[in-house]
């Protein structure tokens, strides 16, 4: 299922995300050779809709002499081109594949060829050797660009900090990418807005290239001052069999219209998400903590005909878009965690 090469075939980089499969056949695993090594691991396209790393990579790389002399990449690249075959369609994942940022090792166990094959990427990674994983995502809702960890670690932080100061800590769901890399080397996953803003391209594009010319991570601890962390404490979907809309659309729940506005916004107790029917489900929201606990009653109540919450909470990936989340999720929840940048300490 994977393909590995050692060189950008030809024309590669001429082709917008939705024509690679064309070409390359299906996900594929790229070693370039570059001044500095370990390599960077850079991974594009796990979901097929997200197209601005693909587009960050393709203008970086166009930047250098990828067959060596004075322009070559200052270090070594690894590039995972993921998920082609939803590219092609415009799709985060196909109705039969697994989502590609959901497979990878580290999470319950599965035979599945897409499995097997982020064993497969993880294994040659590690044999090869890591100086920093970068995996880079699009948001469908409103988002500001921030960046995600999976350890609290002074390499984790910096490499994330050099993103944006807006940095999320969460360990659910796992099988994602970040997570599985990160037991070889700092790794961060990129937010970087909705797919097809050329701002979100440039800032993926300018941090690619700044850790490319990163020789090592600094030793000095992340202050806090620089930096606003965040605690990914819960994810929440729609229960399954509940009908949804926006505003005046129907369905056994009616979201309000403007509801991914509210992301990265500390919402205050009592907050409306929006109105359920008499025919909805008792519990609408289903909502489970990073341990896998089931916590809906902790968050949401129904009160008065309104989805409210319980508890003041600042949620993030909120969407219109119902096909993902049906496929993903409603939204996660988050608590400020500024207070753990005091406990590291240097070196990590």
């Amino acid at each position: 299922m994977l393909r590995q090469i050692d060189q950008i075939p030809a024309g590669l980089l001429d082709l917008d995300a939705s024509r690679l499969a064309s070409l390359l056949g299906g996900p594929t695993l790229i070693h370039l050779q570059g001044r500095r090594e370990p390599a960077l691991f850079i991974s594009v396209l796990m979901h097929g809709n997200e197209t601005t790393g693909w587009e960050a990579v393709r203008r970086m790389l166009q930047r250098y002499d990828l067959h060596g002399g004075e322009r070559s990449l200052p270090r070594s690249v690894t590039l995972f081109i993921g998920n082609v075959a939803a590219a092609a369609q415009g799709l985060r994942c196909l109705d039969s594949q697994p989502d590609f940022n959901r497979v990878w090792p580290g999470c319950e166990t599965s035979n599945t060829p897409e499995h097997g094959m982020m064993q497969q990427v993880v294994d040659i990674m590690r044999e090869r050797g890591i100086f920093a994983s970068v995996d880079v995502h699009n948001n469908t809702g409103l988002n500001p660009h921030y960046a995600c960890i999976n350890v609290i670690d002074n390499r984790f932080l910096h490499l994330a900090s050099l993103f944006s100061r807006t940095v999320v800590y969460f360990i659910r769901p796992c099988g994602v990418q970040s997570l599985a890399m990160s037991k070889l080397c700092p790794s961060v996953t990129l937010e970087c807005g909705k797919p097809g803003h050329s701002h979100g391209v440039e800032h993926a594009l300018d941090y690619l290239d700044a850790c490319l010319h990163l020789a090592e991570f600094p030793q000095h601890a992340v202050s806090p001052q620089d930096i606003d962390l965040f605690h990914t404490v819960a994810v929440v979907k729609v229960a399954e069999g509940v009908g949804f809309g926006f505003g005046e659309s129907g369905g056994d729940i009616s979201f309000s219209e403007d509801l991914d506005h509210l992301n990265f916004r500390e919402l205050p107790r009592g907050t409306t998400l929006g109105r359920v029917r008499t025919s909805a489900a008792p519990a609408p929201l289903l909502a489970w903590d990073e341990h896998g606990e089931v916590v809906s009653d902790r968050y949401f109540k129904v009160e008065e005909g309104e989805i409210r919450l319980r508890i003041p909470v600042m949620p993030s990936m909120l969407t219109r878009d119902e096909r993902v989340i049906r496929q993903d999720c409603f939204c996660y929840l988050m608590e400020r965690y500024d207070q753990h940048l005091r406990d590291v300490q240097p070196d990590g």
